[in-house]
């Protein structure tokens, strides 16, 4: 097994914004304020530590305490959970929505990320404890996102009439799509496939997420935090109060949009006048700004006083949406650093002015290390066709253009015949000029005429040599569809069940925490 690394230019699968996002970075020191480094990250630790109270340390600790205190847990997880209430450990995170029985590879990828990040900021630091964590989005209500999964080219999707949040979603339903992946194993006798799918199971799709990636990756010590908690959302009051009161968020990130967009940086999201919603068990309405107060669907106006009083009361009612969610993670997380996708984290950019005007600190943000994985088979086939890996990420037609010239190019060399047709079309226009001047545009016609002839005889030829070489072709269809299945990156669309054909889940996990390395941020490619 081989690791190859791209720049993520060389690739050309990302944009230019998203390359300067993983390399680039002072570029963007307005919106940030501190760029991705290793050094960097000893400025990050003491603005952190001198923010995060030993009280919201209390409190962080002892949700995580209850939500762990069934669930058997590896010495490194008890020891990092223990390491909580140190104020000389930090956290490094990463989060995504509840996408079912783990969604795309690149959730796989994310969290190893975090895991590996903390790994080396430790042998760095060695004086700080760094903890890996992995944010449950269980508030999203966008069950279109999360519902489907595709298992070995199979679609599977969850049909469900829930509304709300989709943490809080019952997943009895999820229980026939359980057996349909395991029909998958039947045949592999080491396959700890039921084992894992046996841990996806709770209350309710946060509980069965929460059990599944602690199942995976308990043995590396992540914590998991769901962010749809009463007592959190509490020390969060105050931010809730300002927004609904002077709709602060709202007013930074158009400031800082304004000054994106003149720097020609695309807008990833947009913020609303007040950047929160209303939370229900089947419900999550956003909460409209009026004249006289609020409104919100399904329950009607309500004074400013009234929700206020609300709030306060009962704040496990009010949720963050896209702008105001990475403020609340910052502020319940002593975190230093954010991992996410390079379309992800360019939201982040729009943020600053938030956490300016809470003063609170904002963290280092990385793109996460994103994989192509070539198994054996595929690997095969690469070879069978003579491709190099850099050739992987051309055009497909460009590929099988590049392939025909490096093969068949002598079938399909016309420069005899080119260069003939130049000599005679010369030719024939000097003796026309010579006779009869008056005919030179009719020449000029038959000879575009005869040009176009000569073309058609060509193209009929490189296509009987195409199909001389169909298999070859075929085969890097083949290999284009397994790199990039549905037109996206391979990450963006297969699932960890498809990585691992034998069942080995945890082996092949560990393969890739093995390969990966979190200051690095090229593309990575790994061939077995």
């Amino acid at each position: 097994m081989q690791k190859f690394t791209f720049h993520r230019q060389e690739t050309r699968l990302f944009t230019e914004q998203q390359v300067k996002l993983s390399y680039e970075q002072d570029d963007l020191l307005s919106f940030i304020g501190t760029t991705f480094s290793k050094e960097n990250f000893a400025k990050q630790l003491k603005e952190k530590k001198n923010t995060f109270s030993k009280q919201q340390r209390e409190i962080l600790y002892g949700e995580l305490e209850k939500s762990y205190a069934t669930l058997a847990c590896s010495a490194k997880t008890l020891g990092n959970l223990t390491a909580m209430h140190a104020e000389n450990t930090f956290t490094i995170t990463t989060g995504h929505q509840l996408s079912i029985f783990t969604g795309p590879l690149y959730l796989i990828y994310k969290i190893l990320h975090v895991i590996r990040l903390s790994e080396e900021l430790k042998k760095e630091y060695p004086e700080n404890n760094f903890v890996p964590v992995f944010w449950m989005a269980s508030e999203d209500h966008d069950f279109e996102e999360i519902k489907s999964v595709e298992v070995f080219s199979k679609n599977f999707t969850w049909e469900s009439d829930q509304k709300g949040a989709v943490g809080r979603f019952d997943i009895a339903q999820l229980a026939a799509i359980k057996e349909e992946i395991l029909k998958f194993f039947e045949n592999q006798p080491e396959s700890e496939v039921a084992t894992i799918l046996k841990e996806y199971d709770g209350k309710n799709l946060s509980e069965a997420t929460f059990r599944l990636i602690h199942h995976l990756f308990d043995v590396y010590g992540l914590l998991i935090l769901d962010g749809d908690n009463a007592a959190l959302k509490r020390t969060f009051i105050p931010t809730f109060e300002q927004e609904l009161k002077e709709q602060f968020s709202f007013h930074a990130v158009q400031k800082t949009n304004a000054l994106l967009e003149k720097e020609g940086f695309k807008l990833q999201v947009n913020a609303r006048e007040i950047n929160l919603f209303y939370l229900g068990e089947q419900s999550r309405e956003r909460i409209v700004l009026t004249a006289d107060g609020y409104e919100i669907e399904g329950k009607g106006k309500i004074s400013e006083a009234e929700l206020v009083a609300e709030l306060h009361a009962f704040p496990e009612r009010f949720s963050p949406n896209v702008i105001l969610r990475p403020v609340y993670q910052e502020t319940v997380l002593p975190n230093l650093c954010y991992v996410g996708g390079v379309g992800e984290i360019s939201y982040w950019l729009q943020l600053k002015g938030v956490f300016d005007a809470l003063a609170l600190p904002f963290p280092l943000i990385q793109a996460r290390t994103s994989i192509l994985w070539i198994d054996a088979i595929l690997s095969k086939k690469i070879a069978k066709v003579s491709l190099k890996l850099e050739d992987l990420f051309l055009d497909s037609a460009l590929i099988k253009k590049n392939y025909l010239q490096d093969f068949a190019a002598e079938e399909v060399n016309f420069d005899a015949i080119n260069s003939t047709a130049e000599i005679l079309k010369v030719q024939v226009i000097e003796k026309v000029l010579e006779i009869d001047q008056n005919m030179e545009n009719f020449a000029r016609a038959e000879m575009v005429k005869l040009e176009k002839q000569l073309d058609g005889i060509k193209e009929k030829l490189t296509k009987l040599v195409k199909q001389r070489h169909d298999v070859s072709m075929k085969t890097i269809d083949q290999i284009v569809d397994r790199i990039f299945p549905n037109n996206q990156l391979q990450e963006r669309s297969m699932n960890l069940f498809t990585l691992c054909g034998d069942g080995k889940i945890k082996d092949k996990i560990e393969k890739i925490h093995h390969f990966m390395e979190p200051f690095d941020p090229d593309f990575m490619l790994i061939r077995e």
